[in-house]
């Protein structure tokens, strides 16, 4: 079990979830919370997180145009992707309870810290 109660799903086969996609995540974030969030990636003792950030696209001092919003979401999806996380990290956006607001960013720990290294500079 996560932090915010969040308790990642079993997978009832072996097949891999379909990636995540920026588009994907933006409809997602609209639906659930009305706003384009920012969402990062964040290392915290060799840890990985998926953090989506108070600040949203829609914010007039938002530093990112939306091109390179979506392109930075791409970049984030990717890891995600690539550790095989996408199912885990959409069914939490889904199904959190929490909302990300001024101050507080919504976590999630990713598992595969014997992959760490490959995402790590």
């Amino acid at each position: 079990m996560f932090k915010d109660g969040f308790v990642m799903p079993q997978a009832a086969s072996p097949t891999p979830a379909a990636p995540l996609s920026a588009e994907e995540v933006v409809a997602l974030f609209r639906s659930r919370w009305q706003a384009s969030y920012d969402m990062q990636i964040v290392t915290r003792r060799r840890r990985l997180y998926v953090q989506v950030m108070w600040a949203y696209l829609e914010q007039q001092s938002f530093p990112l145009t939306e091109d390179a919003y979506q392109e930075h979401l791409a970049e984030v999806l990717e890891v995600v992707n690539r550790l095989g996380e996408a199912a885990a990290v959409r069914a939490w956006l889904q199904t959190t309870k929490d909302r990300p607001r001024l101050g507080k960013a919504l976590s999630l720990q990713l598992p595969g810290e014997g992959r760490l290294e490959e995402f790590l500079l």
